[in-house]
């Protein structure tokens, strides 16, 4: 029998520090004063806290400001240099890594050629281009994080493959993060793409600052995930395989799909739906911007995909309104940003709301980040989410 019992004082002093980068992150620059009155910590606590990431370079002072009455005020934001981590990614034709600050800035980039890799291929190539990264830019290496890598597929703890993703055979049960991690000996976190995406969406993108929004990701060689945040927290599902919104039947007895099922989401929104559309034969063969040029030359192609894909969508997304209440729906993914635009554009008018006279300030569908570089951008997040982002989890512990 599982119980949740008290709180877990050993993790309560780390738990702090990250409410305090989350804070700052958040809001922006705050002074002590502020951040106490944000988090509800003491003065004392904050003040420990501030002067401990000072230290450790993650917080860096701004110049005192004079108020009208009483002392000066310094306002401590997040320092871009004061941490670093590297992201991962493996296609059917490449390996890429990228090294990245704090703020998501890309401060250093890696792209090696390897064919349909397995993994006895790929794990020293992604363990060469770790290496390379760490010499191609000049920062003090014991401020890595560590590394993040997104691939598509489901995961088991420890980042064993629990599902090999179609477009790269032969990962089957392999465990990437133990196998990665021992090679370059720093901190491995493995997560499916969407759910990289999703964390990379809310550390520096549009959703920053929300707690509660649903990240649909459009892999551009393949088909639909979705990373969720709720009330604050990452929500992964009991087996950490949450988001397969992909599978959900969206036209009954409709078109076969890959996992056995008809009428699947995936069978009329995904990007490999899109292609045959338009005529693109291996677009996982083809470079990002070889594929941006036909995909712009196929308007007659890309127009009929739109038409039958834009009211499943739109049927998705009322789904994930009614089930989560999120405060938007965030629209991303490796496509290509004509395909994203085009679905966005199409999707007015959406099913009402359940409250339709409830005032809203935030749009219910944003676009995020699009392109070649979001899955690897989302990879780089995670090492830093791991370390920055509050973990209320670890304030409980099961007894029993």
């Amino acid at each position: 029998m599982k119980a949740i019992s008290g709180t877990n004082l050993e993790q309560a002093k780390s738990h702090n520090r990250r409410v305090v980068i989350e804070a700052i992150r958040t809001n922006g620059p705050l002074s002590r004063a502020a951040i106490a009155r944000i988090t509800a910590l003491t003065a004392q606590t904050v003040s420990n806290i501030v002067e401990e990431l000072q230290r450790s370079h993650l917080l860096v002072p701004a110049k005192a400001q004079k108020l009208a009455r009483g002392q000066p005020i310094i306002p401590y934001s997040i320092n871009p240099h004061g941490a670093y981590s590297i992201g991962l990614e493996l296609g059917r034709q490449r390996a890429s890594g990228v090294l990245t600050d704090l703020s998501g800035a890309v401060c250093a980039r890696i792209e090696r050629h390897i064919e349909h890799p397995d993994p006895e291929q790929a794990m020293p190539v992604l363990g060469s281009i770790v290496e390379d990264l760490q010499q191609a830019f000049s920062f003090d290496r014991d401020r890595l994080l560590g590394v993040g890598m997104a691939l598509p597929g489901r995961y088991a703890d420890g980042g064993i493959t629990s599902l090999s993703p179609q477009n790269l055979p032969g990962w089957q049960d392999f465990p990437v993060g133990y196998e990665l991690e021992r090679r370059v000996k720093v901190p491995v976190l493995v997560e499916n793409d969407a759910t990289a995406a999703a964390i990379g969406e809310r550390l520096h993108g549009v959703a920053r600052g929300f707690s509660s929004f649903v990240y649909l990701f459009l892999a551009g060689g393949g088909g639909i995930g979705a990373g969720m945040f709720l009330d604050g927290h990452l929500y992964k599902g009991s087996r950490h395989n949450a988001g397969e919104i992909g599978h959900i039947i969206v036209e009954p007895h409709g078109r076969l799909c890959s996992c056995g099922k008809r009428g699947c989401l995936d069978r009329y929104v995904s990007p490999t739906v899109a292609y045959e559309f338009m005529g693109i034969a291996d677009a996982e063969e083809l470079s990002p911007d070889e594929l941006d040029a036909l995909i712009a030359g196929r308007e007659e192609g890309l127009s009929a995909w739109l038409d039958q894909a834009v009211q499943p969508l739109r049927q998705t997304i009322d789904f994930l309104e009614l089930a989560f209440d999120p405060q938007t729906i965030v629209l991303g993914g490796s496509i290509s940003t004509i395909m994203m635009r085009g679905l966005a554009e199409r999707l007015e008018p959406l099913h009402l709301p359940i409250d339709p006279t409830g005032e809203r300030t935030i749009p219910r569908v944003m676009i995020g980040m699009t392109g070649k570089d979001t899955a690897i951008l989302g990879a780089a997040a995670l090492p830093i989410f791991s370390e920055t982002n509050p973990r209320f989890d670890v304030l409980q512990k099961p007894i029993g």
